[in-house]
């Protein structure tokens, strides 16, 4: 097949869509097929990554006000001259929102069938940065993902919203781990004595440092005794964060096997953004055999099993995530235990087999498409 991915956000970008755009990419080259990727101008100083799989093609773009690192496409004919020399036979919409929303109508122009991946919580982020504009949001969704023939949903509770809010034809896709990268083997002695210098149990973040992700939350845990409170990630919070978590380390942004070395020295996992439709690093911490802690919300209740990989606790709760936090600093046995069969559990869940239900999912589309131009 020929797939052109129209991805508002690629390498190197460090970001959910990026990273799961970029492993779409590589699957689709290792069974033999042809991808070419859509996305927006990194910004000036930074490098395209040179290990992408397959030809990309960038259009001009500009910072997001207020979120620099977020960048936005401008409209150029880059996209529909990629999908016409590319002789696309299926469009990828990865979390279309404004280059998503153009590829979309250059898919219906030219007659070429879409999948749209649904991958960000807008109405949550509408909520978050506005304080309202929900119901605005819930349209552009609808109407983005109306149009394709087929919308994925990366979890549970995504799919429910997506049905429940008018959007037809959604399916369910999760998303893989890299299970070779992220290991309990990686534990790094001397990093967890720079990080934590008197033996502390270290809890970690990792994630972009945004208002929606609630990473203040951790607060609580920063009081507990014997604890230490390691954040890894950048964004515009960062700043009032090193305020709001008093002892806590910051590592800044960290990636590839750099990034498996400090997942597997913590001790716990923590995730506190209510906003996920998946939450990829939940699945990395599980796969480094870390106990976690996350909000009872979005995707997380797909990947946690609370009570025997980890804790779910209440959204948006303080007192809670320091509660979940305590327990697991008072038994060693329970950590191990939970870390244990967290790794059990994802040890299936690879991009390869993920990534050949995407091409399942596209060939039920084409499939689809020739039957009705037979009607």
């Amino acid at each position: 097949m020929r797939v052109v991915i129209v991805t508002e956000s690629f390498p190197p970008d460090v970001n959910g869509v990026a990273h799961c755009a970029l492993q779409t990419a590589r699957h689709l080259v290792d069974r033999g097929h042809a991808p070419v990727v859509v996305a927006p101008a990194p910004a000036p100083g930074n490098k395209p990554d040179a290990d992408a799989p397959c030809p990309v093609v960038h259009v001009p773009s500009l910072p997001l006000p207020g979120y620099p690192q977020v960048r936005v496409a401008l409209p150029s004919r880059r996209l529909a001259a990629t999908l016409i020399e590319h002789r696309a036979d299926v469009v990828h919409l990865a979390s279309p929102f404004v280059l998503g929303v153009r590829g979309m109508a250059a898919a219906a122009r030219f007659g070429t069938p879409a999948v749209a991946v649904y991958q960000t919580d807008l109405a949550g982020y509408a909520r978050t940065y506005m304080g309202a504009g929900e119901a605005a949001a819930w349209r552009r969704i609808r109407s983005v993902h109306g149009a394709a023939d087929l919308t994925l949903a990366p979890s549970s509770a995504a799919l429910r919203d997506l049905e429940t809010h008018g959007v037809p034809r959604v399916e369910l896709w999760p998303r893989g781990v890299d299970t070779e990268r992220f290991r309990p083997d990686r534990r790094d002695e001397a990093l967890r004595r720079e990080l934590a210098p008197n033996g502390e149990l270290i809890v970690g973040y990792v994630g972009r440092l945004a208002p929606e992700k609630q990473v203040e939350l951790l607060a609580g845990a920063c009081g507990l005794e014997g604890v230490r409170v390691v954040v890894v990630g950048d964004g515009p919070s960062r700043p009032g964060l090193e305020q709001a978590l008093p002892g806590a380390v910051f590592l800044g942004r960290r990636t590839g096997d750099d990034l498996a070395r400090v997942f597997a020295s913590f001790d716990v996992f923590a995730h506190t953004g209510p906003f996920e439709t998946f939450c990829q690093t939940v699945q990395e911490a599980m796969a480094s055999g870390l106990p976690v802690v996350a909000p009872a919300a979005g995707g997380p209740l797909d990947l946690v099993a609370h009570g025997h990989t980890g804790l779910l606790v209440p959204p948006r709760d303080t007192s809670a995530v320091r509660d979940a936090v305590r327990a697991l600093a008072a038994d060693a046995g329970l950590r191990a235990a939970f870390g244990a069969a967290g790794r059990a559990t994802v040890e299936g869940r690879t991009w390869a087999a993920v990534g050949d239900q995407l091409i399942g999912h596209y060939a039920n589309v084409l499939a689809a498409r020739r039957t009705a131009v037979a009607a």
